[in-house]
């Protein structure tokens, strides 16, 4: 099937703030590029719905979607809010689209798992915000569309569905979310050492979770080898039936948020990968703070997914929509590089394959299972609601 690509006009002109490392364009910069390129064949857009509070409430709890819409309407939280709900803070502030925005990330991504009920390829770059919690925000995160899209596919009668995270933080609202559920397999490679500070290798999630932290500098040699010792074989024994992939692009080297040095060819790489073995693929956004680096990555896999491959210079109407990108919190947003405007594949950031890589995806796959296919039972919706009852529970976090 063709692939569809979900957007939305929503994201343009929207923003967390001008202090905020979500105050860029990103999915509106990969609308007009894709269009620029010639990629958006006739059929493939579609306008993300906005999901409605009983749709979110498949897993957030009715008083947090509640406290979001007022915060919306009012542009202002109480204190009693701002504690229990996590509004109103440094990561995640009060801004004019805060409740219609990550709704229309979580339409978009529901819309998706309808999409490929008969198999099929979607991508959302408006999805991926992986850090909130059932009953509070975090991390830049409202609403958490991931755990929504996996629900929704299970929804459809799925009985094995993957998780696949390569950004740069921990995975953490999904984890606690969905990381002990039996009819999923979550799989993340993160930043040690990095916000939130969970996903340690030993971390399961009371579950089939596999947490993969990596040493800064990592390189695009230990992706693939990553790739090809620890995520293509877990999936090839559990056999899903779906696969969601998170594809935050602040693990690309020029991120302010990281300390890793992808380029978006390791990006490309794991997205052409999945796309080989799973039946149904949706891959989302997700981090991603450096405005060229997130819009030319995810522009990328979008022609990727579809068969086309970059040119290796771009013609003058993408230039444009690079050249019409700022980014004033950054010295190199001042003067980018040429390349961040005449190119969108990055120069490939090979290199060793570190020992402690190395023995930390031994362990892991040490804890692989003799393929058993077919063998994983259907979880009625009740795990859903235990597990999101368990995520819960505690206070806020600290901004990443």
């Amino acid at each position: 099937m063709t692939p569809v690509f979900i957007g939305s006009e929503i994201y343009r002109g929207s923003s967390y703030g001008a202090w905020h490392p979500l105050h860029i364009p990103r999915v509106s910069t990969v609308m007009d590029l894709t269009r620029a390129l010639g990629w958006m064949g006739e059929g493939q857009y579609r306008a993300s719905p906005r999901a409605k509070p009983a749709a979110l409430e498949s897993f957030h709890t009715a008083r947090y979607i509640d406290a979001l819409h007022q915060a919306e309407a009012q542009q202002a939280v109480d204190d009693a809010t701002r504690t229990r709900h996590g509004l109103g803070t440094t990561a995640n502030p009060v801004f004019p689209e805060m409740f219609r925005r990550p709704a229309t990330g979580a339409g978009g991504v529901m819309l998706a798992a309808e999409l490929v009920r008969d198999g099929g390829v979607v991508h959302v770059p408006g999805g991926g915000t992986h850090h909130a919690m059932a009953d509070y925000a975090n991390g830049f995160c409202y609403l958490n569309d991931p755990v929504l899209c996996l629900l929704a596919l299970r929804r459809l009668g799925l009985s094995r569905i993957a998780y696949v995270d390569i950004d740069a933080h921990h995975c953490d609202g999904v984890e606690a979310a969905l990381g002990a559920a039996d009819d999923m397999l979550l799989i993340s490679v993160h930043e040690e050492k990095r916000w939130p500070f969970t996903g340690a290798l030993e971390e399961t999630g009371g579950g089939r979770a596999f947490n993969l932290p990596v040493p800064r500098g990592f390189n695009d040699s230990e992706m693939a080898h990553i790739r090809e010792r620890l995520i293509l074989p877990a999936l090839e024994q559990f056999d899903p039936q779906a696969v969601v992939l998170q594809c935050g692009s602040d693990a690309i080297e020029e991120d302010p948020l990281s300390r890793l040095a992808l380029s978006n060819n390791a990006h490309v790489d794991v997205a052409l990968a999945l796309k080989q073995i799973a039946p149904r693929l949706i891959v989302l956004g997700g981090g991603g703070y450096n405005p060229w680096s997130v819009g030319r990555c995810w522009t990328r896999i979008w022609g990727a997914l579809n068969g086309i491959e970059a040119p290796e210079v771009l013609p003058e109407p993408a230039q444009q929509v690079l050249r019409g990108l700022s980014w004033k919190r950054r010295s190199a947003g001042r003067v980018p590089p040429a390349a961040w405007v005449t190119t969108l594949q990055d120069t490939k950031r090979d290199g060793p394959v570190r020992q402690e890589i190395r023995e930390r995806v031994e362990h892991l796959r040490g804890r692989m299972a003799p393929a058993r296919h077919g063998a994983v039972d259907h979880v009625q919706s009740a795990t859903s609601l235990s597990a999101a009852e368990s995520a819960r529970s505690g206070s806020p976090p600290t901004h990443p």
